[in-house]
């Protein structure tokens, strides 16, 4: 998010005067302002009443400045607090990033593996401890602000932010988000310990060209997909306002979505502080050129919603420029200035800044950080999101005994760009180590070298740079390989055990692990037919125009690699010498152990991260290899899969005893880890995401974000998955009794059938078996995790009404509960559903289309190749053709003999309109010319030959027009 930190550091020096905390001057406490015994409302007009036009300006900038003279300190927008504090800016450090050292709880996506709301909470709170902790040593970089959590749906497990989020599904994902939120907030009802700033608003979920793709999503995958789990959070009042996204959604950039200042905050009792993503509003004048001025988009950006621009790190100076020259130019008025200088007020006013004693949260200090009730919730919180994937009665293992625990991942810990600094680390070997009585370990790296063909020398890392200065394999000349998954590896010196970083040139080794923004530490080392490698450097290659197009490893005239060669018929090659092969060396230890322990996985940085979407979940080819060699020379083999994301494993599920996943958990990872292991927890998380057999089973686009047509997810899929969505087995069997469905509600008596005591997660799908359109496979509607004892059983309630069940309706545009009978599944997952029952609901038949009314293009029944596109810059949207032969279908429509189609488009081009098929009996066709501009609208007809009844209509637009609405009468 911070692409330009560092270049724009020198400017913000220029511009602002920092103002300490103490340098504001209290203000007179007779202001209504500074009563906490009036309305909010009351209070924020009272105080934006009382500030200057420039006042009130300056508020829309992400570092609001003082205001001594009402007593306003500096108050920062945005400090990250994904799953604990993480990170901040210091703008009197040339907005230095401070990264928090507190407690760090698992990567999100395992915080979701949970299903465990209450425990979320718990979490939560916890995090608006510390952060209130940090705020109390300095409240200028410790913004209570928080940029968290994130809802953007999981569909592909591709995108390179996946462990950012929680689910592929809507409803938990908005129930673990609300959970978290209200953590954060804590339980004043008129106070906030926190507040909340839900991302990235919306259908967000790839990284490649982020700022310039458009999401093409239907009204229907819309409204009950994307913008589904904000508008559960926001209903629940679990966030303070939404973060706009990056990318643009059908046609128009997020930054100024009309939902922002319209539907998101209908979603809400409270006044919403609404937010830019880094330098997104500069992105409307330059990669999205949607604007030809700043004036216009930061016009753009308040009319739409958003209240506060996060850009230009400290400088407010061009944001404040933008906005007085669009006020100038009549683009905004005053009003729209005070209306979002309140919204961000409002915020202020409930974390209790204005108030005489600061709020009740005011009084939390520093030694909340890291305290010792934290380190039990996260090793709790750790254990519970961990999935049991597989278990043929290997685990749980049984203390004492010999133990070898391999793996890239076995002796390591990461975290991630949105994860905070471990303040103490145990590994899955330290884990171990503490229960068994003997342990071996090896990395499963291969230890190689490199010599240079043409000259016959050893590349070796230096003390300046890395370069082919030995004649033979010194321990200078020896790196440690570890392969990371899409051929990805990194290469750490064995002399002095830093990994080798390109470090903007030269190459040098200097770096502890992968880090940074450009993660540069990331090498291809590609084979060639002569049997040969090249290297190619991976630091975030798409970035060309920071590194340049060169991507291949040369050799500079001073003997010192560098990035010559835009291909590999002009780099370096190499004879790779394995040295020590990591793979046979950890089989060793493990056929000399009574148990193997093999840990591989992902680091968060590496292959895949933001601004770095994934090629495949495939695990690494090295690891895959040392999981094999492991399981050959000791039968009892677990695999312990560390990772932030779905991976295909299907040789270990097909052939290992015991399988345990867990994200990047924390520094209680090795802790949690063994407590499941070795059995002192009984596992209960259940998998959020579908994990597939194959990459092969997902849309070959990463772009393709209409979930119904591509059939995607566990709602929609027709694929065998590896491991179902909500699959996760226990040390315990569990029994589903006979379902009631009376009354609004379902009833199912769940018994522990084990011999020990354990939690299962309940979960209830349903499924439409009639209706207008497609319907998912099934749908959760419902989830409890409930504790038992052996023996003992409960009876788990749901509510479930007929307006639970409601689809959005794309041909009225509006939600819909249809006449139709359910199938109500409850089960452990969904692929095993343990008990089954229907429910009858009376609700309404959408009626045959009318196409004699005005229809919009957008709410098609069906498409191909057609695209989404705005209709003005400011709201609407249209079709438009990406190629001849595009369509769109209107289904079921009662013709009634109309004779003239009628349309109102953009552009130029021709309109057929045909029956029944793409390719059926041509009625008409209407033709466009140019009207000058792709916003300028003109209503275009033509005759229609004689047809009537009800039948499918289809729409065959040409390349080059935009179609708004059109009829038949």
């Amino acid at each position: 998010m911070r692409l330009r930190r560092g270049l724009t550091a020198l400017v913000a020096a220029l511009f602002v005067v920092p103002i300490a905390p103490g340098a504001a001057r209290a203000a007179d406490p007779a202001y209504p302002f500074r009563d906490p015994s009036l309305p909010l409302a009351t209070r924020v007009d009272d105080l934006v009443g009382r500030l200057t036009l420039d006042e009130k300006i300056s508020l829309l900038h992400q570092y609001q400045p003082a205001i001594p003279r009402l007593g306003l300190r500096v108050f920062k927008s945005g400090t990250e607090a994904l799953h604990g504090v993480a990170w901040s800016n210091d703008y009197r450090n040339n907005s230095a990033k401070i990264d928090a050292t507190a407690t760090v709880f698992p990567q999100a996506v395992g915080l979701a593996s949970t299903w465990d709301p209450s425990l979320i909470k718990r979490v939560g709170a916890a995090v608006g401890d510390e952060l209130r902790g940090f705020h109390a040593q300095d409240p200028v970089v410790w913004g209570l602000n928080t940029w968290a959590p994130v809802v953007n749906l999981l569909r592909d497990p591709r995108w390179g932010r996946n462990e950012e989020g929680y689910s592929e599904d809507p409803l938990l994902s908005g129930a673990i988000a609300t959970a978290y939120g209200r953590g954060l907030q804590g339980d004043d009802p008129d106070h906030l310990k926190t507040a909340p700033t839900i991302k990235h608003y919306a259908a967000y979920n790839n990284e490649t060209l982020r700022d310039r793709t458009s999401s093409n999503v239907p009204q229907r995958v819309l409204n009950e997909y994307d913008r589904k789990p904000f508008e559960i959070a926001l209903t629940n009042e679990a966030a303070t306002g939404v973060m706009a996204s990056y990318n643009l959604i059908n046609g128009r950039p997020a930054t100024v979505d009309p939902d922002l200042g319209t539907l998101v905050r209908d979603w809400s009792e409270q006044r919403l502080f609404n937010v830019s993503d880094a330098w997104a509003p500069t992105n409307l004048t330059g990669s999205q050129a949607y604007f030809a001025t700043q004036a216009e988009a930061n016009a753009a950006t308040v009319k739409a919603g958003l209240d506060s621009f996060t850009v230009n790190d400290t400088n407010a100076v061009p944001t404040v420029t933008a906005i007085k020259e669009a006020l100038a130019q009549g683009l905004l008025t005053e009003a729209d200035i005070d209306r979002s200088a309140g919204n961000a007020l409002s915020i202020r006013f409930r974390l209790g800044e204005f108030d005489p004693d600061g709020g009740p949260y005011a009084r939390i200090s520093p030694s909340v950080i890291d305290s010792p009730a934290h380190r039990a919730l996260a090793r709790e919180t750790a254990a519970e999101a961990a999935v049991l994937l597989k278990n043929d009665g290997i685990l749980p293992l049984t203390a004492g005994g010999s133990v070898a625990v391999v793996g890239p991942t076995a002796d390591k810990l990461y975290s991630d760009w949105y994860g905070g600094q471990l303040p103490y680390r145990v590994s899955v070997l330290d884990g171990i180590t503490e229960r068994a009585s003997s342990v071996s370990t090896s990395a499963g790296a291969d230890r190689i070298a490199l010599k240079e063909v043409s000259t016959g020398r050893y590349v070796a890392a230096g003390a300046t740079a890395v370069g082919v200065t030995e004649t033979s394999a010194t321990p200078a000349a020896q790196f440690d390989s570890v392969d990371w998954g899409d051929g990805v590896s990194t290469l750490r010196s064995v002399a002095n055990g830093k990994l080798v970083s390109y470090n903007w040139g030269p190459f040098v080794a200097n770096a502890d692990e992968p880090n940074g923004w450009f993660v540069q530490q990331q090498f291809k080392q590609e084979r060639q037919a002569d049997g040969t490698f090249v290297l190619r450097y991976t630091g975030y290659e798409t970035q060309e125009s920071w590194f340049g197009a060169n991507h291949y490893v040369t050799v500079g005239a001073d003997g010192n690699l560098t990035l010559g060669s835009p291909d590999a018929a002009g780099a370096a090659k190499f004879a790779r010498e394995v040295l020590v092969d990591g793979v046979a060396e950890a089989a060793a230890r493990a056929k000399k152990a009574q148990t193997a322990v093999v840990v591989v996985g992902t680091d968060p940085f590496v292959a895949g991260r933001e601004v770095h979407d994934r090629a495949s979940t495939d695990l690494g080819a090295r690891q895959e290899a040392l999981i094999k060699a492991v399981k050959a020379a000791n039968p009892r083999t677990v695999v312990v899969l560390q990772s932030s994301y779905p991976q295909t494993i299907n040789w270990a599920q097909a052939h290992v005893p015991g399988i345990l996943w867990t994200t990047h958990a924390g520094a209680e990872t090795g802790h949690a880890v063994a407590d499941v292991l070795y059995g002192d927890v009984n596992p209960a998380g259940r998998l959020t995401q579908t994990w597939y057999r194959s990459t092969g089973q997902l849309p070959a686009d990463l772009l393709q974000y209409d979930i119904v047509n591509t059939n995607q997810t566990y709602l929609y899929s027709e694929a065998t998955p590896l491991y179902a969505f909500g699959h996760g087995l226990s040390y315990t069997r569990f029994r589903y009794g006979v379902p009631v469905v009376k009354d609004g509600h379902v009833s199912v008596r769940i018994t522990n059938a084990g011999k020990r005591a354990g939690d299962e997660v309940v979960q209830l799908y349903t499924h439409q078996r009639t209706s207008r359109d497609a319907q998912p496979n099934k749908q959760l509607r419902a989830f409890e995790k409930v504790t038992l004892a052996p023996g003992e059983s409960e009876t788990v309630t749901f509510a479930l009404k007929p307006a639970d069940l409601a689809r959005w309706d794309q041909t009225r545009q509006r939600w819909v509960t249809e006449t139709a009978v359910h199938d109500v599944l409850l089960g452990s997952s969904s692929s095993d559903i343990r008990q089954r029952a229907t429910l009858a609901v009376r609700g309404e038949t959408i009626p045959p289309r009318d196409l004699r009314q005005e229809t919009r293009a957008e709410t098609f029944d069906a498409y191909a190749g057609a695209r989404l596109l705005d209709e003005t810059k400011a709201r609407g949207t249209v079709v438009g053709a990406s190629a001849a032969g595009d369509w769109i279908a209107f289904k079921d429509a009662a013709l009634r003999g109309g004779t003239t189609f009628t349309a109102r488009a953009a552009g130029s081009g021709s309109i057929e309109v045909r029956l029944g098929s793409p390719a059926g009996r041509l009625l008409g066709t209407a033709t466009l010319a140019d009207t000058g501009g792709v916003y300028r609208y003109a209503t275009v007809t033509a005759t229609l030959a004689r047809f009537s009844g009800r039948q499918d209509v289809y729409l065959v637009p040409g390349p080059g027009l935009r179609l708004a609405t059109f009829s038949i009468r």
